[in-house]
C-alpha cells in the first residue's frame, strides 16, 4: 500500500470539515500520510485549468480522494494520471452534480440554477443555507451546520460562483470508467444534496468497484461521523494494498 492520501475539500466550506477525518485516519495507521489540499483559488470555470493546477502541485503515486466537489476533481485527476495514481476514493460525491436525462439521480437543474442565482445576490446567506443543507439528515443537524459555517473561509462571491460553475460543468462518468485503479465511493442515505440513489446508479455504471452507503448520515458525514468513515477507508486501503 502506498502510504500517502491526498484529500480535496468541497465547495465553499474550506478544509476544516475534513480535519477530523484526517486525524481519525492517522490514528488508525500512523504510517499513512494524510494531506488535505485546499482547492486552488482560480479565476476560471474551465475544469481543465483546475486539473492542470492540481496536477502541477500534488505529489504523484498517492491515493486521491475528496468530499463532494473535491471528489469530482480527484476523479478527473486520477483518470488523467492513470498508473501514477495509487487509487481513488470519493465521499458524498456525485459523478454529475446537476441532473440530466441520462443521470437523474442528482440535483434538479432548476434547483441548482436558483441556488446559483441566490449566491450571486447574497453569497453569505447562500453559504449559510448550504451549510444547513450539508447537515440535513444528521442527528444534530443545527450544531453540525454551525460547525461547518463557523470554520468556512471568507471567500469572495466571484470565487464561490466560479466554484458553482465548475460543479455544474463536471461530469466524471467517463473518468470513473477510464481509471482502472482501486476505487471506493461512499454515499449518505440522508444526503440533501447528492441523492442516495446515486449510489445505485454508480454501481450500475461501475459494477466492479467498492460502493458504500451510510444509511442515516448527512452530506457532511466526513465531519458528522469521521471515525466510521475512517474505518471504512482504512479497510479499503489495506484490502487494495493486499491485491
Amino acid at each position: 500500500m502506498r502510504d500517502r492520501l491526498i484529500l480535496l475539500p468541497g465547495w465553499g466550506l474550506g478544509t476544516a470539515p475534513l480535519e477530523p477525518l484526517a486525524e481519525a485516519l492517522r490514528g488508525l495507521d500512523q504510517r499513512l500520510r494524510v494531506q488535505i489540499e485546499p482547492l486552488p483559488p482560480l479565476d476560471s470555470r474551465d475544469p481543465e485549468a483546475w486539473l492542470d493546477e492540481l496536477d502541477a502541485n500534488l505529489p504523484e503515486d498517492a491515493w486521491l480522494g475528496g468530499w463532494s466537489l473535491g471528489g469530482m476533481l480527484a476523479t478527473e485527476l486520477a483518470a488523467r494520471r492513470g498508473e501514477r495514481c495509487s487509487g481513488l476514493l470519493t465521499l458524498a460525491s456525485n459523478p454529475r452534480f446537476v441532473a440530466e436525462a441520462q443521470w437523474p439521480a442528482a440535483m434538479p437543474a432548476e434547483t441548482f440554477a436558483a441556488f446559483r442565482q441566490g449566491c450571486a445576490l447574497d453569497a453569505r446567506a447562500t453559504l449559510k443555507r448550504f451549510a444547513l443543507l450539508c447537515a440535513q439528515g444528521a442527528g444534530e443537524a443545527r450544531g453540525l451546520s454551525r460547525q461547518l459555517l463557523g470554520a468556512a473561509p471568507h471567500e469572495q462571491p466571484e470565487t464561490l460562483l466560479m466554484g458553482l460553475d465548475l460543479l455544474a460543468a463536471l461530469d466524471t462518468r467517463a473518468a470513473l470508467q477510464r481509471f482502472v485503479g482501486p476505487q471506493l465511493h461512499l454515499f449518505a442515505g440522508g444526503d440533501a444534496l447528492v441523492p442516495a440513489e446515486a449510489a445505485g446508479a454508480l454501481l450500475n455504471l461501475l459494477p466492479d468497484v467498492e460502493i458504500g452507503l451510510l444509511e442515516t448520515a448527512s452530506h457532511a458525514f466526513v465531519l458528522e461521523r469521521p471515525h466510521e468513515v475512517a474505518a471504512a477507508i482504512q479497510a479499503f486501503l489495506h484490502e487494495a494494498g493486499d491485491d
